[in-house]
């Protein structure tokens, strides 16, 4: 009969304590695309797995020191999503049953037809990938979910936000214009000697920047909800742009800020000419908000981490630091407006938000993922090639 050749390459390891059936059936199933590893034992088995997963075992049941039974149950224990095949060279099918009991894939009678075990490989390798497969769409509808809810939320605060915004403008004028006419009058000669004249001073010196913190608020306002309500971006802006050399760009921009707290920037390139259809100068901005959040989060002497991939579909940014990390409570508000965990004076709560709307109105995601004391990733997943 002629060989059949499954698809793609599989790796499995086969343990038997009979030397001579494993080296025929590696020779076997080698002909058919099945790279083998082999053990005598169970564990030797347990040993190899270690250091070199597999995702299918071929196991005899009747083996010296350890049966297949026992070795099963711990390669679910270390590695629950591994297939393991029985082999039995006895009639009696209590073995098999006990093996299904225990989370076998399948068990199969010595002497084994090839073509029957290679199709239950196979089968057993397809199962894996389909679960890979299955948990990796599962994880994506989860951040759509997510990417969804944060829109519709985001949608009704902007049409609150853009009154409010124009609102505190006035008001801020006012005090704006008040406290110069008081520091005019302050200036006058005849209120040099005044009583408790540095007080006034520090007052009016307090109302200033409050004003301005208030009105670079509104600022970032305004600009975040013309950034969220823009229907489309503009296609003049769209262009393939080279990751790598945008990522080295806003490095270089705060290189300065990063060496005075001694934090090394480093990039690493999964892909070896990166690029992403998108808007290079709003791009900038989002890495540059990234960036800069993630020196302030990080102590002096840490590591922030620049990854970049793709594959023909998406490209993929990645920016990991060493920092103090973000409570889980507070994960799922940080793209919200005005949301900080910074003092008062320190953050307006606007950066993510602005980030969030950049990167959506680019065809892309941006997720974040963190543990407190364990530092924060975020990940920026943009489109490869032109929307037709």
């Amino acid at each position: 009969m002629k060989d059949s050749k499954p698809a793609n390459e599989i790796d499995i390891l086969l343990v038997d304590d009979e030397k001579d059936f494993r080296e025929i059936l590696s020779k076997r199933l080698a002909r058919r695309r099945i790279r083998v590893l082999e053990a005598a034992g169970a564990a030797e088995a347990l040993r190899l797995l270690e250091q070199t997963p597999v995702e299918v075992i071929v196991m005899d049941v009747k083996m010296p020191e350890m049966d297949g039974i026992e070795a099963l149950r711990c390669v679910k224990e270390r590695s629950p999503a591994t297939e393991v095949i029985l082999l039995t060279g006895h009639a009696d099918t209590r073995d098999g049953v006990e093996g299904i009991k225990s989370g076998a894939f399948d068990y199969l009678h010595k002497p084994v037809e090839i073509e029957h075990l290679v199709r239950k490989i196979t089968q057993a390798h397809n199962k894996i990938r389909r679960g890979i497969a299955e948990k990796q769409e599962a994880e994506f509808r989860e951040r759509v979910k997510q990417q969804m809810v944060v829109a519709e939320r985001l949608a009704a605060l902007g049409t609150m936000a853009t009154g409010v915004a124009h609102e505190i403008n006035n008001p801020l004028a006012i005090i704006q214009e008040s406290a110069g006419w008081l520091g005019q009058i302050l200036a006058a000669p005849e209120m040099r000697d005044i009583p408790r004249r540095a007080d006034f001073e520090k007052a009016l010196d307090r109302i200033h920047k409050a004003v301005d913190r208030a009105r670079r608020i509104t600022q970032q306002l305004l600009q975040a909800v013309k950034t969220q309500s823009a229907e489309r971006v503009d296609p003049a802006s769209m262009t393939e742009v080279d990751l790598k050399g945008l990522a080295e760009e806003s490095m270089a921009l705060v290189g300065s800020e990063a060496a005075a707290k001694k934090i090394d920037i480093s990039l690493e390139s999964v892909a070896p000419h990166p690029v992403a259809w998108s808007d290079p100068y709003a791009l900038l901005q989002v890495l540059l908000n990234l960036l800069t959040n993630s020196i302030e989060a990080t102590d002096g002497g840490g590591r922030i981490t620049i990854t970049l991939s793709a594959s023909q579909e998406e490209a993929r940014i990645a920016i990991q630091d060493t920092g103090s990390g973000i409570s889980p409570e507070n994960l799922t508000r940080i793209f919200e407006p005005f949301f900080t965990t910074k003092g008062v004076g320190q953050g307006t709560g606007m950066g993510l938000y602005v980030s969030w709307g950049i990167v959506t109105k680019l065809g892309g995601m941006i997720t974040a993922a963190s543990r407190p004391g364990e530092g924060t990733l975020f990940t920026i997943t943009l489109p490869v090639k032109k929307e037709p």
